[in-house]
C-alpha cells in the first residue's frame, strides 16, 4: 500500500507543478497515471511541439516543459505509479481516501488532486477496412518519436492543427511527406496552412485536399493507402508509414463514477480552492469546470497553486499556514542561491 499526503490523478503538466507547490509546504505527494511516463498530452500526443504562452519562456518545446518541470520536483521526491489508471475511491477513515488503480495498486491519501487534464482519450480512427491490423505496423495515431519516420514515406490524413504541424515537422525529417485532407480549407492555425500551402508549393510536400484515404495494403507492414478523391478517382500512394490525425476522444473514464458533480465531461469545482464539494477532493486543469475556465497550462498551474493552500489547511486545521515567497524561503533541498531564482 501506498501512503502520501496529496494523491494526484494525473502526471501531465499541472499535476507535475502541483507537486512542487505542495512541497514548499512540506506535503508529499504520489501521482497515478495511465500513461507509462509523466508528461501527460505534452509527451503522448506533440512532445516535439511548441508552446508559446509559458511565462518566461517565449517558445518552449512540450516534451522539454515536462523535463524541466520533472526537474524541477526533485528536490521532493514524488512517487509514481504509471500505467495504471485510478479505478475506484472509498473513504477508509475520518480524513482518508482510499483509491485501488487499473492493477490493484493500493493507495491511500487524505487528499485527492485530480489533474487529469481532458480525461482518458482515444483515437479516432477513420473507417478503413483492415486499419486494426496495420497498428503498430505502419499505422500511428499519435507520434511519439519523429525519428521513427526519418527518411521514409509518410502519409497524413486531417486537417486540424495536429495534422498540419506534424506535416510541416516532417517535412524535414521523412523522405517524402503527404497530407490528405477531405475539404480544400483547414481548421488549423493560419499561420500553420500557410506554411503547408507554401511546402506544396515548394514541391517539398504532396497536398492532396477534396480527397481521403478509403484503402489500406501491405503484407506484414503497410505498403500502400487508397487515396478517393471528390471526382470519385482512386489513386493507390506507395508508403511506409500512415499517421491519421483525427484528434483523440476524451472520456472521464472511471472518475465519473466517483459521485463528482460532472458537467460536460468536467468537473465542477469552487473557483475559491477548485474544491468539488466533496471534502478534500479538488479537480485542478483541464478535467475541471466553472464560468469562464479557459483550458491553458498556465491557468492550471495557479489553480494547483491555490488548490494545495487549502489542502494544507484541511489536513493540518490546527497549523497555521504562513505564505512565504520563495525568494525569502527558498526551496527546501535546493541551495539558498538557486532556490533565489525561483517564483512563488
Amino acid at each position: 500500500m501506498i501512503q502520501t499526503d496529496i494523491l494526484i490523478i494525473g502526471a501531465g503538466p499541472v499535476g507535475l507543478f502541483t507537486v512542487f507547490e505542495a512541497g514548499l509546504l512540506k506535503l508529499r505527494c504520489h501521482l497515478i497515471d495511465s500513461l507509462g511516463q509523466p508528461g501527460g498530452q505534452l509527451t503522448e500526443i506533440y512532445p516535439k511541439k511548441p508552446i508559446y504562452d509559458i511565462p518566461g519562456y517565449p517558445s518552449v518545446l512540450a516534451g522539454e516543459l515536462v523535463d524541466n518541470l520533472m526537474e524541477q520536483i526533485k528536490p521532493f521526491n514524488p512517487g509514481f505509479t504509471l500505467g495504471e489508471s485510478a479505478q475506484t475511491i472509498e473513504k477508509v477513515g475520518e480524513k482518508m481516501y482510499q483509491v485501488t488503480t487499473s492493477k490493484g495498486t493500493v493507495h491511500q491519501a487524505p487528499v485527492i488532486m485530480i489533474a487529469g487534464g481532458l480525461g482518458v482519450f482515444t483515437p479516432r480512427k477513420p473507417p478503413i477496412p483492415g486499419i486494426a491490423d496495420f497498428e503498430d505496423k505502419g499505422v500511428a495515431y499519435v507520434i511519439r518519436d519523429p525519428e521513427v519516420y526519418r527518411d521514409k514515406k509518410v502519409l497524413l490524413a486531417g486537417g486540424g492543427d495536429s495534422a498540419l504541424d506534424w506535416t510541416i515537422f516532417l517535412a524535414d525529417v521523412a523522405k517524402e511527406v503527404t497530407l490528405v485532407h477531405r475539404r480544400d480549407s483547414f481548421r488549423g492555425a493560419l499561420d500553420s496552412v500557410e506554411k503547408v500551402m507554401e511546402l506544396a508549393e515548394a514541391g517539398k510536400i504532396n497536398l492532396l485536399t477534396n480527397a481521403q484515404a478509403v484503402g489500406i495494403s501491405g503484407n506484414d507492414h503497410v505498403e500502400g493507402i487508397t487515396v478517393k478523391h471528390k471526382s470519385g478517382e482512386e489513386e493507390l500512394v506507395e508508403v511506409e508509414e500512415f499517421i491519421p490525425l483525427f484528434g483523440l476522444a476524451p472520456k472521464l473514464g472511471p472518475i465519473a463514477d466517483w459521485g463528482l458533480q460532472v458537467n460536460k465531461n468536467a468537473i465542477v469545482v469552487d473557483t475559491r480552492d477548485y474544491s468539488t464539494g466533496i471534502e478534500g477532493i479538488y479537480a485542478i486543469g483541464d478535467i475541471n469546470h466553472y464560468e469562464g475556465k479557459l483550458k491553458l497550462i498556465l491557468c492550471g498551474f495557479h489553480e494547483g497553486t491555490i488548490a494545495v493552500q487549502s489542502a494544507f489547511s484541511y489536513i493540518y486545521p490546527d497549523k497555521k499556514l504562513s505564505f512565504k515567497y520563495t525568494t525569502v524561503n527558498g526551496v527546501e533541498g535546493l541551495p539558498k542561491e538557486e532556490a533565489e531564482t525561483a517564483t512563488a
